[in-house]
């Protein structure tokens, strides 16, 4: 039997019809995970369809997409599991001999909660790409939830169609340079973003992915090089890149020889966002500057999150307030440096967590001030969120204390997270309150 396959891409409505919600960055960004079960999909002559809710400017307008189909499939993460429930509930009430097929991060790290959604009907526990032709052909074949086989080596992938992807529409800016993307302030548009690692080894409390995601061989530097000359030769020209890499400096001979090819076989070494770790950095310092001044990596990301060495031992960061601070001093001298020689200073994408499960208001002053010591970042303030799935956050579930609705996974700093945190402190802390006491506080 021959299915009518459609894929629904979840996110903010109205994210790619020009509506960005304040701080909702992932409206400007695709789903790779969509677009490579796409690809793989229509290799295998299995035609799909595509939807998607930021197409759309409210539930009223996604449910006419699902008729005429049989099959549904999404990639859930944790921030998009209610839409992906409501998403479910209505194609089951248009199509009830329909199947929903779902996979992702929450099937991962809460696959209890998933499996408890009675219209989800297979979930797919773990990588998809290996089995989403079979499932999509026999579905009956599968039981409800399933662990899928990991690939071996990122190499083994397909190249991912990126006119697979939805493609957003005026008056958005994103639909100006579909099926590359928009910026959002890290490099000049358009974007291709790229992924050239999937897992983080590192275990923090907070997320500790590498205990649900297969560890993979790394794609090559020269396929990552090839795709980028690709794009900017057939939808460029290409502005800036972004590796969504969860930690892309690791693995130093891999640096090593990106540092080397990049500058000589890309048709230009194009500004590119990647994410480091302090440690790495203070372990690696010549590495970290070489990629500075040789491959253009002018926005850093690196999950700083507290001053403290208290605080970061609480989330497991394996990192010390010594290892943050000699990597900002390291950073600002590279700017400096730069700056003297007219060229374009680097700036960190500087992730803070506030509100650590403990903290005390000392140490909240000391993580602002280490944010103080930082020339011309871009912060970026979360209160720290007991995720289903980590180790703190379990914990914190499971002892009650976790203020978060089953359905809810947003990080940002706004909304009270954990019982017991002060969060009037830390709204008037970011406020500019407690200046006196954060330019007072020792750092590190």
């Amino acid at each position: 039997m021959e299915h009518s396959v459609l894929m629904l891409d979840l996110g903010a409505f109205g994210g790619l019809l020009g509506r960005h919600p304040p701080g909702g960055i992932d409206a400007y960004w695709q789903d790779h995970g969509i677009g490579l079960l796409r690809t793989i999909l229509h290799n295998a002559g299995i035609q799909t369809a595509i939807a998607s809710t930021r197409l759309c400017k409210s539930w009223r307008d996604v449910w006419p997409q699902f008729l005429g189909h049989d099959i549904l499939i999404m990639n859930v993460r944790s921030y998009r599991f209610g839409p992906a429930k409501e998403a479910a509930r209505m194609f089951k009430d248009m199509n009830p001999s329909g199947s929903v097929l779902v996979g992702g991060m929450h099937a991962s790290v809460d696959p209890d909660s998933m499996e408890a959604v009675e219209e989800f009907d297979h979930i797919c526990k773990g990588p998809g790409e290996k089995v989403i032709v079979d499932l999509v052909r026999n579905p009956g074949d599968f039981p409800k939830l399933f662990d899928g086989p990991p690939s071996a080596r990122m190499e083994d992938w397909p190249r991912m169609d990126r006119t697979l992807w939805p493609a957003p529409l005026e008056p958005s800016r994103q639909a100006r340079w579909h099926p590359l993307e928009d910026t959002c302030g890290w490099g000049p548009p358009p974007v291709a973003t790229v992924i050239s690692s999937r897992v983080c080894p590192w275990r923090c409390s907070f997320c500790n992915e590498a205990s649900y995601v297969p560890n993979m061989e790394r794609r090559s530097v020269d396929s990552i090089i090839d795709e980028f000359n690709y794009l900017h030769d057939t939808h460029g020209p290409l502005g800036s890149t972004v590796f969504h890499d969860s930690m892309f400096f690791q693995q130093p001979q891999w640096l090593r020889e990106f540092i080397d090819k990049y500058p000589r076989k890309a048709k230009r070494a194009w500004p590119y966002w990647a994410a480091a770790r302090a440690d790495t950095v203070r372990k690696w310092p010549d590495l970290f500057e070489a990629l500075i001044r040789e491959t253009n990596w002018t926005t850093i990301s690196i999950g700083f999150e507290a001053g403290s060495d208290r605080s970061l031992e609480t989330i497991n960061k394996e990192c010390t307030a010594e290892d943050n601070a000699f990597t900002i001093d390291l950073m600002n001298r590279i700017g400096d440096d730069l700056e003297q020689q007219g060229k374009e200073r680097p700036r960190f994408w500087a992730n803070i967590m506030l509100g650590i499960p403990g903290e005390t208001r000392e140490e909240a002053f000391r993580t602002m001030k280490m944010v103080r010591t930082m020339k011309n970042p871009i912060p970026t303030l979360a209160y720290y969120a007991p995720f289903a799935g980590s180790v703190l956050g379990n914990q914190l579930i499971a002892e009650g204390k976790s203020l978060m609705e089953p359905d809810d996974h947003q990080r940002y700093a706004g909304q009270p997270k954990v019982k017991g945190v002060d969060y009037r402190f830390y709204d008037d802390l970011m406020s500019g309150r407690y200046d006196r006491e954060v330019d007072a506080a020792p750092f590190p």
